[in-house]
């Protein structure tokens, strides 16, 4: 019996995607922020979760896509992902505000092979939330009104660098995930230089000592944009100067002229 191309498709899919649903908190569901904020999902897809060593998951608020979306809290900083349901976090209340569905969670799944699988869950609302959001965040909420589906998933286990570059790079470097970060292209030197003092072209970022083995590393690549500037050659048409010669009487030879043997 020949099954239909829509079925072998589908069994296709099941087999070769990963994915993480999360139950809880529910999609447009409500939580008062400040307290215990209950975490629950299930796995299901390929790889086998047994392949996957340590989890995270963040508090995310904004828009479906990187650049208006923010990371607002470390809710789980580094799970066991064998077995791994549930868990328990509490959400500072000032990290944000209380908007309509203006909250979201994201897994981060590191594979012992060192891909990860990043996964989001459902918009939901947070109450009594005393802090604010930034302007570009509070746009992409409103971008957002309407619907609880949060970001699309992004599947970084094979580590594609192609195919996150071109949307990669106008995204905030501090604001990716991954093994695999972007950066912007570099900027040209002026012909001039004109600036009496120096000041830094992006902020510093925050560094811990080891004092232990460290897990397995959250960048393995930065991919800079490649540089478009160039420059044109032109060829000098000028004649070469000749040489001097002793019949011109010139000085330079006779000059050279005195240290002949």
């Amino acid at each position: 019996m020949r099954l239909p191309t829509s079925v072998i498709l589908a069994a296709l899919v099941s087999v070769v995607r990963a994915d993480v649903q999360f139950t809880a908190p529910a999609a447009g569901g409500s939580v008062v922020g400040g307290g215990s904020l209950n975490l629950q999902w299930t796995y299901s897809g390929t790889p086998a979760l047994s392949t996957f060593s340590t989890y995270q998951i963040f508090l995310m608020a904004g828009g479906n896509t990187g650049a208006s979306m923010q990371q607002l809290s470390v809710l789980v900083p580094n799970g066991i992902a064998a077995g791994a349901q549930a868990a328990q976090a509490v959400v500072p209340p000032g990290v944000g505000g209380s908007a309509t569905n203006a909250y979201f969670l994201k897994m981060i799944l590191t594979s012992t092979s060192g891909g990860q699988l990043i996964n989001y869950s459902s918009r939901f609302t947070l109450t009594g939330m005393t802090g604010s959001f930034t302007p570009v965040v509070q746009a992409g909420i409103n971008a957002a009104a309407g619907s609880t589906a949060g970001p699309a998933n992004e599947d970084q286990l094979s580590n594609n660098v192609d195919a996150g570059a071109a949307a990669g790079n106008s995204v905030p470097y501090s604001l990716q995930s991954g093994l695999t970060r972007y950066a912007p292209m570099q900027p040209v030197p002026p012909t001039k230089i004109t600036a009496k003092t120096w000041t830094p072209l992006f902020p510093t970022s925050a560094f811990t000592i080891a004092t232990t083995y460290l897990p397995i590393p959250s960048i393995v690549t930065t991919v800079t944009a490649s540089q478009t500037f160039s420059v044109e050659s032109i060829e000098n048409t000028f004649a070469a100067a000749s040489q001097p010669t002793a019949a011109n009487n010139n000085a330079q030879q006779r000059f050279l002229n005195r240290w002949k043997d």
